[in-house]
């Protein structure tokens, strides 16, 4: 039998002669619970909004796109359309162009951007979950528009007697004041409107590629980008270089991270923040263990030279106290995460808390938040039993 093990597990469990003591230890193993607990929730709840606030960009963004390394604009030929169909892991893919426009509807303008698409964009990306009103119909000179451009321009769907009208400025390198008319025009009668976060809802008009094509004056074959949505589990980076062997180097191939970096890195950062604040916290908190081993130390010092006269070393003794915070401080962890657990599994199942009438507060329940905050209470714990622990020493135990 392991001795010290065996006497720390008694002096977790025991009761002190001292009411003082029982009371600092109930308090120490109280803010043990407490601090994991929090920490726990927090990242849970952190985890809840990253997943929410990707979910808006994700409606846009496709597995894999396909962007110029340099210009605006590249070829996409109808032989490599054939190769790229044949790659195995594309569901679908989609070629897109965009360009920034200004709209004009009922004297009111507004400056966003157009997108002309293909057939297969729906499919390539999730834009028909995000409809709101209408539906998703893009040919004859139907679009599409976002919910913040709909109620700035105050249009409505299917007016075909208040077209929404896009002007683009004409290619080319002469001065505007010398041409009758310096930008194409092009007059749309909107289907659909689509709802997703307020930015975006401000920002794209959804159209027919060749529509877009014939607006900026470009051939059949430019276009500014394409749409990959992969099969569920396929790998990214095998993908990635067949397409890149099929569209050659002068085009880039980004995933959604890679598409939204800014927005991961500032996710990514404001967690990485809040654990340490939250672990800053329980560093406060575990000093109680420091103060509470000590405390425990001196009480049961008359034991500890008993055991010492019977031959226990400094070490196995300065062990037992150690091991005494190290269990205090893991079953305060459990406890903590379990009690964080419940709370978490209950906003899953009943959404008590909201942000909006309809909308829960998002949560997620990640194993590695367990191990995340396990590990930090441990690694706290056992440096704040080996600095109690170390106070131990010959004068002390000498009779």
């Amino acid at each position: 039998m392991n001795f010290p093990w065996y006497i720390a597990k008694r002096y977790v469990r025991a009761k002190s002669s001292q009411n003082a003591v029982n009371v600092i230890n109930f308090i120490t193993f109280l803010v043990i619970v407490i601090g994991s607990a929090a920490l726990f929730i927090v990242l849970s709840g952190f985890a809840g909004l990253k997943t929410f606030s990707l979910s808006f960009s994700e409606t846009f963004d496709p597995a894999l796109k396909a962007e110029p390394l340099t210009g605006k604009y590249f070829s996409l030929t109808p032989d490599q359309k054939e190769e790229l169909s044949k790659i195995q892991g594309i569901t679908a893919f989609s070629a897109e162009l965009e360009e920034r426009v200004y709209l004009t509807h009922k004297q009111k303008s507004h400056v966003a951007w157009i997108k002309g698409v293909d057939s297969a964009y729906a499919r390539a990306t999730r834009i028909d979950s995000a409809l709101y009103w209408g539906e998703w119909a893009i040919e004859n000179q139907q679009g599409v528009i976002g919910l913040g451009i709909a109620n700035m321009l105050g249009i409505v769907i299917n007016d075909y007697r208040n077209p929404l009208i896009v002007l683009a400025p004409k290619p080319g390198k002469g001065s505007p004041s010398l041409q009758a008319k310096p930008y194409n025009q092009l007059a749309l009668v909107v289907a659909g409107v689509y709802a997703v976060e307020e930015n975006l809802d401000k920002k794209y008009v959804f159209t027919s590629l060749p529509l877009v094509q014939a607006l900026l004056e470009r051939s059949p074959d430019e276009i500014s980008g394409i749409n990959f949505e992969l099969e569920a589990g396929a790998d990214i980076e095998e993908a990635r270089e067949r397409i890149k062997a099929v569209l050659g180097p002068q085009v880039s191939l980004k995933n959604r991270e890679e598409q939204n970096s800014t927005l991961y890195k500032m996710l990514n950062t404001e967690n990485l923040a809040t654990y340490l604040i939250f672990t800053l916290v329980l560093i406060i908190a575990l000093f109680n263990v420091v103060g509470a081993i000590i405390m425990m130390i001196l009480d049961k010092q008359q034991n500890s030279r008993t055991l010492y006269s019977l031959g226990t070393t400094v070490r196995e003794i300065r062990r037992i106290y150690f091991l005494q915070g190290v269990i205090v401080t893991g079953l305060g962890g459990l406890l903590g995460i379990f009690i964080a657990s419940l709370l978490i599994w209950s906003q899953l199942l009943f959404g008590w808390l909201r942000i909006t009438p309809s909308l829960a507060y998002p949560v997620e329940y990640r194993m590695v938040n367990v191990l995340i905050v396990l590990g930090t209470i441990l690694v706290l714990g056992v440096i704040a039993a080996k600095i109690a622990s170390s106070r131990v020493n010959r004068k002390l135990l000498a009779a």
